[in-house]
């Protein structure tokens, strides 16, 4: 059961590391790719978007992925 534990927490961990720098791409850069009124966003509301983006990160991925196929 320990072992269960530690692959569990292992790829939580790594879902969540993933999360943190996609996140830290998708609110300085990749938001603006998607909405162009996140262009004209104060930093304050990036920073309230970050602990969502975090645990999106898959989605917030195939949107951007598919806003740059569409250009």
């Amino acid at each position: 059961m320990e072992t269960v534990i530690t692959i569990f927490l292992t790829i939580l961990a790594l879902y969540f590391g993933v999360g943190l720098l996609f996140g830290l791409y998708f609110v300085l850069l990749g938001a603006t790719k998607i909405d162009s009124i996140m262009t004209d966003s104060k930093k304050k509301v990036r920073l309230l978007l970050f602990p969502g983006v975090v645990a999106t990160w898959p989605f917030l991925l195939g949107k951007l992925f598919k806003s740059q196929t569409a250009d």
